[in-house]
């Protein structure tokens, strides 16, 4: 096999690494199906701007809102490259019956680059921490997809307390407590472990391959897309816009970033979650796939699992219908006003 025949098939393999982003081009629909999708306006931003939220290193994050004050609020928690964005049907959908509450990791979309450079995953848990503090005290439902769920998770082992006041419950999205980097990478994970060199340097390489599959013919990318991130039947217009803002993502993130992520294990912090918890999963998930969140949820003091059918890596995209209605149903109960749920109890 030639060199460049050797690398396009590594760069494709190492596409699957992204916890919870992409870095491939789309998949253009072979059939050319209408892609009921296709106006959407994916970028579109929440209208209230709650920014400036200072983190613990003074890293100033982006913060938007949607929906009433006095409702009951859910904070949505985004993925490993990606930003607020990818919860646009659920801010959209959602609003009129709840306070949905967005904001982008440091060093990802809106926010601030890391103060110090600090990518670590006890940083992002420590982000979702201040923006638990500029909501305040209410009650809020946490949802967190891939590397956001990893941030809750990250942010149980540092601060237990928020778990029970102000958080009533937690929605986990494609993820796992462990291993979530090692799954995506498959074999491809011990060729870039320390005997290659640090973590930091492994994650290099895969940034550069990221780049490489970037600039590689049209076909090889979109088939990397389609084929580790998403279900048979996405929208190509979302498989392109989910490109298009783990492509953009600063290097940094692809480094440090994905270091950080490498081998992080965080099954003794999901004890510390004594709240109802759900495990959503898509049922064509090849990045997260059903076992791993079947081990999630068999873990959590109060978890339960549900499978989202025909969707992948990004269900709340994807399959956004059903994805709403079974969140809906599960904030209604966790949301409950505090008086009704004492008595239910």
């Amino acid at each position: 096999m030639s060199r460049k025949r050797t690398a396009l098939v590594t760069a494709g393999i190492a596409a699957g690494a992204v916890a919870g982003g992409v870095i491939g081009r789309t998949v253009l629909n072979s059939r050319r199906r209408p892609d009921p999708e296709a106006d959407e306006r994916l970028s579109e931003l929440p209208p209230e701007d709650l920014g400036p939220v200072r983190s613990f290193d003074g890293t100033e994050l982006a913060v938007r809102a949607a929906g009433d004050p006095s409702k009951p609020t859910i904070v949505f928690v985004h993925g490993f490259s990606l930003d607020m964005t990818t919860w646009h049907y659920q801010w959209t959908g959602l609003s009129d019956r709840y306070r949905c509450v967005l904001f982008d990791f440091r060093s990802h979309g809106r926010s601030a680059r890391a103060a110090a450079g600090d990518l670590s995953p006890l940083a992002f848990g420590h982000d979702l921490a201040a923006v638990l503090r500029a909501v305040r005290d209410k009650p809020v439902l946490l949802v967190g997809h891939s590397m956001g769920a990893m941030s809750i998770l990250a942010m149980a082992e540092t601060q237990p307390e928020l778990f029970g006041d102000p958080v009533a419950g937690v929605v986990f999205v494609g993820s796992a407590a462990s291993d979530l980097v090692r799954g995506a990478f498959g074999s491809v994970t011990e060729l870039l472990r320390p005997r290659l060199g640090s973590l930091r340097q492994a994650a290099g390489r895969v940034n550069r391959l990221r780049r490489y599959v970037l600039s590689s013919p049209a076909d090889v990318a979109q088939l990397i897309a389609r084929a580790t991130q998403f279900g048979p039947d996405a929208s190509p217009h979302l498989v392109r816009y989910v490109v298009g803002l783990a492509a953009r993502a600063p290097s940094e993130v692809w480094t440090d970033g994905l270091a950080g992520l490498m081998e992080l294990d965080l099954r003794h912090a999901v004890r510390h979650i004594a709240v109802p918890a759900m495990v959503l999963v898509g049922e064509q998930d090849r990045m997260t796939p059903p076992s791993s969140s079947v081990a999630l949820a068999s873990e959590l003091p109060k978890g339960r699992l549900e499978v989202i059918p025909g969707a992948g890596h990004f269900p709340m995209m994807e399959a956004h219908e059903e994805f709403n209605r079974r969140l809906a149903s599960f904030a209604a109960e966790v949301l409950r006003p505090r008086r009704s749920r004492r008595k239910s109890a």
